[in-house]
């Protein structure tokens, strides 16, 4: 029996909201004025725990729906976004003390990132953080959360598998409809009232939980 864990990417990986303020400036000339600032403000909220939004790129997309921007621009935009994604113009980080994390859990399950994120970019910050050879698959443009359903239905045929995001809809009901235990991390982690087998802030609040699961799924 190998027991398997699942992360999410963006918020769960890859934390701060410098992909969504690129995201932001990349939709900006096609929306109203102070289109950055406005979102900017929304993040403030959502970040407190005074909006409701999914995370940050939804956050952009209300805004700029608001202002009428097309979902076609719209997906331009995200995509010009993802090739500054961990520069300047779009930093990223990761939770601390990721690699050890993912040192003490690869003897123990086999780790998987399933993101609806294209693969440009996402390969290679996990190269640039020396994460990735930690990774025994990458799936990409899952289109969560449909998608995520297969992966962990094919998972589940080899053991537990724990599914860790920060997106409850997305990122880890497709797991919990299939039996499967799930991590909730993010801004709404602590004030989410969904049932989860564990929540924390980022997965360095979860590193003990994590390992104790897969502890006693191996």
């Amino acid at each position: 029996m190998t027991c398997s864990i699942v992360f999410d990417f963006d918020g769960t990986l890859a934390i701060g909201h410098g992909p969504v303020l690129a995201y932001a400036r990349a939709v900006a000339p096609l929306a109203k004025d102070n289109f950055v600032e406005r979102v900017e403000d929304e993040l403030r909220a959502y970040d407190a725990g005074e909006a409701s939004y999914r995370d940050g790129y939804h956050v952009v997309a209300e805004v700029a729906a608001q202002d009428g921007v097309p979902s076609e621009a719209m997906n331009q935009a995200y995509q010009q976004s993802r090739t500054v994604l961990g520069t300047p113009e779009a930093p990223i980080d990761a939770p601390d003390g990721l690699i050890e994390i993912l040192d003490a859990l690869r003897g123990l399950a086999t780790l998987h990132v399933a993101t609806n994120a294209p693969a440009i970019g996402v390969e290679q910050i996990l190269e640039s953080w020396g994460a990735r050879p930690y990774f025994d698959q990458l799936h990409t443009q899952v289109g969560k959360p449909d998608g995520l359903y297969p992966i962990v239905e094919q998972l589940l045929e080899q053991g537990p598998v724990l599914s860790v995001g920060d997106i409850y809809d997305f990122d880890l009901k497709p797991a919990h409809d299939l039996g499967a235990d799930t991590a909730l991390v993010g801004a709404t982690a602590q004030s989410s009232t969904v049932e989860v087998t564990m929540r924390g802030n980022t997965i360095t609040d979860l590193r003990h939980d994590m390992l104790r699961w897969a502890a006693r799924s191996s």
